[in-house]
Parts: C-alpha cells; structure tokens; sequence
C-alpha cells in the first residue's frame, strides 16, 4: 500500500530557499463545489491564505462582516473602484465583488500563497494583469442537474436566485478554457487530492523560487574534501 503525506510542510523543504508566492484561483458554475474545497485547501495549508473580498450582496445565514467578505454598499464599492483598491473586480448577479490589491502583492513578496474564489471575469482580469503569478483551475460539476441539486439542497438562495445562476451556468463552462487546469467535482476529497498535487507541483516551479540561484552560487563554491569517508 502506498502512503501519501498530505501534510504541505513536509513538501516546503522549498522554505528554506527563498520563493515568490503565487495566486492560486478556483472558478465554477455557482454550486460545482468551489467554495467548499476552497475551505478544505485552507485547512490542509497554513502557507495558503484568503483575500476577503469586498461585495455589494446582503449577507448569507451565518456570514461574517469581515471574516466571510466586507460587505458594502455600491457607492462606495465604485468609489474604492476609482481609487484603484482592487486588484479584479467583476459584477455578477447584480453585485459588485472585488480583492483589495495590498493584501495579496504583500503575501506574494513573503512567498506566501493566495487563494481565489472568483468567477471566468475575475481570473481574466488576474491572468491578464500577473501571468506569471497565477495558476487557475476551474471545476466542473458532474452534471447540470447535479448543480441545480446542489443549489437547491444548501437553502441559500431563493428559487429567482437559483434560476439565475444556473441561466449563467452555459457562459461559465464556455470559459473552462482559459483555465491552466480543469478538475471534474464528482467527490470533494478526491477533488481536494488534486488540488494539493497541483499547487505543490506549481510550487516547486523554478521561476517561483527564487533563491534557487544562490543555492546553486554556493554549491558550486563549496569546497570538497576528498580525504574523509563521510
């Protein structure tokens, strides 16, 4: 049987040689399981963080100003938009969600990663602006009627909502395309696997670290002592 480590810093051996972080960006039909396994990734990686984003939509049950999105009102979304705080931005279903840019350019510098739960405009706008920053996969469901059943099933939205979401549904999948990776959502741990082997393979990326050169300038300084048996 073989055993795979899942645990992310036993594969950052790579932290000791300095690395740029990258913007690791999840999209999908509404329901395919995105915002869930985006939850799972964070769990599994404590060098993986999250932008909360600004949006102009009521909250959900349970969400968190501030921890969940900033939620805000379109004047002022439109004034942040103006004043050059987003890093993307896009509209969908009639409100606003954008990133704040500071965050993220201040992870990457540390070689910390960030994770993005955005729609196809959104990661055109990222992929445009940072193609060397960003590694997207975009998840499909296993079925349309799987997507309604899931939209359905989680009591989220009313049933106006849920049509228009799944009416968006056929411009999403047109777009699967201009993602790096494409992974279809029928078990979410499997689908977590998959992301994990993906970012841990983007990691290792010899444009991403680094400090790869250094390392190579001192082996190649280093001296040898061909009169030990050690």
């Amino acid at each position: 049987m073989i055993i795979i480590n899942t645990n992310m810093d036993s594969w950052l051996g790579m932290a000791k040689i300095k690395r740029r972080g990258l913007m690791f960006i999840l999209s999908s039909p509404s329901g395919a399981g995105k915002t869930t396994l985006a939850r799972m990734l964070l769990q599994k990686d404590k060098h993986l963080h999250t932008s909360i984003s600004y949006t102009t939509r009521a909250p959900r049950p349970g969400e968190r100003d501030g921890v969940d999105y900033y939620f805000t009102d379109r004047p002022t979304f439109e004034k942040m938009i103006k004043d050059g705080a987003f890093l993307e931005y896009a509209e969908f279903v009639g409100n606003y969600y954008g990133t704040p840019l500071d965050f993220v350019e201040e992870q990457l510098k540390k070689g910390e990663d960030v994770l993005f739960d955005i729609e196809w405009r959104g990661n055109r706008q990222l992929t445009s602006i940072a193609r060397d920053d960003v590694v997207s996969v975009f998840i499909f469901p296993p079925s349309k009627q799987e997507l309604l059943n899931r939209l359905r099933d989680r009591k989220q939205d009313s049933d106006e909502v849920v049509r228009s979401r799944m009416e968006r549904t056929d411009d999403d999948l047109k777009h699967w395309d201009d993602y790096d990776y494409a992974i279809i959502n029928r078990n979410l741990d499997k689908s977590l696997s998959k992301l994990l082997w993906i970012l841990r393979a983007e990691r290792l990326k010899k444009a991403r670290r680094l400090g790869v050169q250094d390392f190579v300038n001192q082996l190649l300084k280093e001296p040898i002592n061909y009169d030990t048996d050690k």
